[in-house]
């Protein structure tokens, strides 16, 4: 439900006067008109005209979404406004009129209406859960709690920019073949279509045999131009079946996850990833105050995958019944030796949060490091798969031709 309310809050426009006279025009997200009206008066705003605003259809469809990049955006600058002595509301304003995103601008203004009727920043946050998580809102209460807000924000900030950046290093990794593949798919889907009939109406003037691999090509040509439509048909559907089923089946997306970890190229970049996450979140939360069976129960989710999931459990349930951390991690055989000699260090020191920093920094090179030479490894690769792709179908549509020289 709180879905819903966040996306469905109204927009009033409004005409007044400031305390200073001058003449304001401009718009503000509230439940109703009569909370519009409120957050307007505390404002100094004396309303002369007020209205709620119209719903666009299609401005609604072109709208952009809120992305994580804004996420993370919206917390460093919020994080350095409190930093900088600002009011925490002032900083909600300041922070809207630097936002290029129309739709952040409104969850933030959103925000910002919450705050003004008297709700916590926390709980402001959580009328938007598909954009703030449990973890987030956990951090910011806590924040709030002890008086500490702009150190926590900064911290949240280091944690989403830290997190951003490692997402972005794993698409990057995955982007780069993904591109050449869909690249190479096109062109020889042009090639098929439109250079192999032309060496057909040649070819049909030859009066002989074809070879077997040229006959392949042309009979796939022939196919292709009668029933392209219905390859992207198929294409479609093979694409919004997954994107549907691994949207609605968990089974599925726990199989997808343990597969990742498997896959023989890219497994060991999602371990590192992995690694780097469940420490980076679980220093976070710990060195915010959070206590450490709390903080491993919003570490398990911050995982990403199934396999760690559910192994971040297992350790919370350890560590409840009485046992050290570094044991619980160790028991599961999923973490290197590496990382747990780091953790029991940090337990026996009692510098547990710093020391798994220093586990998350150290993840997050290897993952930089793992994505540079999975580059490296991936071009050969490419170019080899285009040369074959369009080598071959040059060869196919030359063939007859060289075989016609022999004979003369």
């Amino acid at each position: 439900m709180a879905v819903k309310k966040a996306q469905m809050m109204p927009t009033f426009v409004y005409e007044g006067i400031d305390r200073k006279g001058a003449k304001l025009k401009g718009e503000i997200p509230a439940r109703n008109m009569a909370l519009a009206k409120v957050t307007l008066r505390k404002q100094g705003i004396t309303i002369k005209t007020i209205r709620q605003k119209k719903k666009n259809i299609l401005e609604g469809l072109m709208k952009k979404r809120v992305s994580t990049l804004d996420i993370t955006i919206f917390t460093r600058q919020l994080a350095t406004m409190m930093k900088a002595g600002v009011p925490l509301v002032q900083s909600f304003e300041i922070v809207a009129e630097g936002l290029e995103n129309p739709a952040m601008r409104e969850v933030v203004l959103g925000i910002k209406g919450e705050v003004e009727g008297g709700n916590t920043f926390a709980g402001a946050l959580r009328k938007y859960p598909q954009y703030f998580d449990n973890l987030f809102c956990s951090l910011v209460e806590s924040g709030e709690q002890s008086g500490a807000l702009e150190t926590m924000l900064d911290r949240v900030a280091i944690y989403k920019e830290k997190s951003e950046l490692l997402k972005q290093k794993i698409k990057k990794a995955m982007k780069y073949p993904a591109t050449v593949i869909v690249v190479a798919v096109i062109v020889t889907i042009i090639l098929m279509v439109k250079v192999v009939p032309v060496f057909e109406e040649l070819f049909s003037s030859f009066g002989a045999d074809l070879p077997a691999f040229t006959k392949m090509v042309v009979n796939m040509s022939q196919w292709m131009q009668k029933y392209w439509f219905i390859l992207i048909i198929v294409i479609g559907v093979i694409i919004a079946g997954f994107l549907e089923t691994k949207k609605r089946s968990k089974k599925f997306r726990d199989f997808l996850d343990k597969a990742a970890l498997k896959a023989p190229i890219f497994g060991d970049l999602v371990y590192k990833a992995i690694i780097a996450r469940y420490s980076r979140t679980l220093a976070t939360t710990f060195a915010a105050g959070v206590p450490l069976i709390d903080a491993l129960e919003s570490t398990a989710g911050a995982t990403n995958n199934v396999v760690y999931e559910e192994a971040v459990m297992k350790i919370r349930d350890d560590v409840a019944t009485g046992q050290q951390l570094q044991f619980a991690m160790r028991v599961t055989n999923k973490f290197p030796s590496m990382a747990v000699q780091m953790v029991a260090i940090g337990e026996e020191s009692g510098a547990l949060d710093a020391m798994l920093d220093k586990v998350a920094t150290h993840y997050e090179n290897e993952v930089d490091n793992a994505v540079d030479g999975l580059t490296s490894m991936m071009e050969p690769l490419i170019m080899s798969v285009l040369g074959i792709l369009v080598g071959g179908l040059v060869v196919a549509m030359y063939l007859p031709i060289f075989q016609m020289g022999s004979v003369v």
